[in-house]
């Protein structure tokens, strides 16, 4: 029996030519594939040599002079500025240490006279910081007293209260004689009451009395060491009062020669140079290191609208450098402080803007002048432009 093929259909020939029309098609689509596919790099240590260069961008970065390329969004966004600087005759500096001390005239204080117990004023016991007035009675001392002491007060003073009523008894009796009687006797007699009425006065006013700690100056309260209660010994210190605006700032300076070449000083406060007046050294050493006694200049006349300079961002006993100023002087190019940085063999070096986004950097010689600026004597020319916001972030790029 013969097998018979079945009759073929449209479906069945469609199916047969599929493959045939796919062809051209297909290979279109793997040759696009292969176009557009990422490539696949090596990682780091793995490839062979073949890998193409990264690219550069135009970014901050460190040119093979050591010169810094830096351009101008950079800058914005790192905050830096520029200045150009001037050779000018500056004032030689020293600096030596020293500190903050309170005014003789408007600073005082507060010790107990007697040992006692310490009581609370008619506002309080003051707090740190609080102001008070010349005179303002800030606590009280009650005095300690013995025993057997307490008690001889009371005797004596129950003894001349007795005496006062017979002596008042006999004045009575005296002035009711007076046709009979002399007068220096009545007058001895009301002498000797007022006597012994001072004397009663005196001696229980000695037994309730206490010590009234008053402010010496007007001011803030600077240290307090009073708590209601606390037992206290004669000249133990429990206030402080200073006026923040009136502080004087002492050196030492261990060259004594020092003391007749000074024109002026000056300290950096917050940021900013506070210039001082030279009040005056002593004739004695201490420590074997000579005190300077400096205070806040006046403002100059010839600048109106100038605000006196203030140590008011100090505290009394703050340990700071005083930057003394010599009344010779030397040449130099005066640049802020901010402007210095360090290179990697630890020399002081400032970023010199050579071109519009390009830096390099310069070795110079630096000395203090007043706390906020230096002086330059070598290294920078007159008429560089100096970079004196931002150094550092400029001295980080790499």
């Amino acid at each position: 029996m013969t097998a018979r093929t079945a009759p073929a259909t449209p479906q069945t020939r469609s199916a047969k030519a599929m493959p045939t029309l796919r062809s051209p098609l297909l290979a279109i689509t793997l040759t696009l594939c292969a176009a557009f596919a990422p490539t696949a790099w090596a990682g780091p240590g793995h490839d062979h040599g073949d890998a193409p260069p990264a690219a550069t961008g135009n970014g901050p970065r460190r040119l093979p002079d050591g010169s810094v390329f830096l351009p101008k969004p950079s800058q914005r966004q790192m905050g830096v500025r520029t200045l150009p600087v001037e050779l000018a005759p500056l004032a030689r500096t020293t600096t030596l240490p020293g500190r903050v001390v309170m005014d003789p005239a408007a600073g005082g204080k507060v010790q107990a006279l007697l040992a006692g117990r310490l009581q609370p004023g008619p506002k309080g016991l003051p707090q740190l910081g609080q102001a008070v007035q010349r005179g303002e009675v800030l606590a009280y001392v009650e005095p300690a007293t013995g025993t057997l002491e307490r008690a001889g007060q009371q005797a004596q003073l129950a003894e001349l209260r007795a005496s006062h009523a017979l002596a008042a008894k006999r004045l009575a009796r005296q002035r009711e004689l007076a046709d009979t009687v002399p007068r220096k006797d009545i007058e001895a007699a009301e002498s000797e009451v007022a006597s012994l009425q001072a004397r009663i006065g005196a001696v229980g006013g000695g037994l309730q009395a206490r010590d009234a700690l008053v402010a010496p100056v007007s001011g803030v309260i600077a240290s307090a060491n009073a708590v209601a209660g606390q037992v206290v010994d004669a000249r133990e210190l429990v206030f402080e009062v200073v006026n923040p605006q009136r502080l004087q700032v002492e050196a030492l300076a261990y060259d004594p020669a020092l003391a007749a070449d000074v024109a002026g000083a000056a300290i950096a406060v917050g940021g900013h140079s506070v210039p001082l007046r030279f009040l005056g050294a002593a004739r004695s050493l201490r420590e074997q290191a000579l005190p300077l006694l400096f205070a806040p200049a006046a403002p100059d006349p010839a600048k109106a609208g100038t605000a006196p300079a203030s140590l008011a961002g100090v505290a009394v006993g703050q340990t700071l450098e005083v930057h003394v100023q010599h009344r010779t002087q030397l040449q130099g190019l005066r640049v802020p402080s901010t402007a210095l940085a360090k290179n990697p063999a630890n020399e002081t070096i400032v970023w010199v803007n050579t071109a519009a986004e390009q830096f390099a950097p310069r070795v110079v010689t630096a000395a203090p002048l007043d706390g906020s600026s230096v002086a330059i004597t070598a290294g920078l020319a007159a008429g560089d432009r100096v970079a004196v916001q931002g150094a550092n972030l400029i001295n980080q790029v790499r």
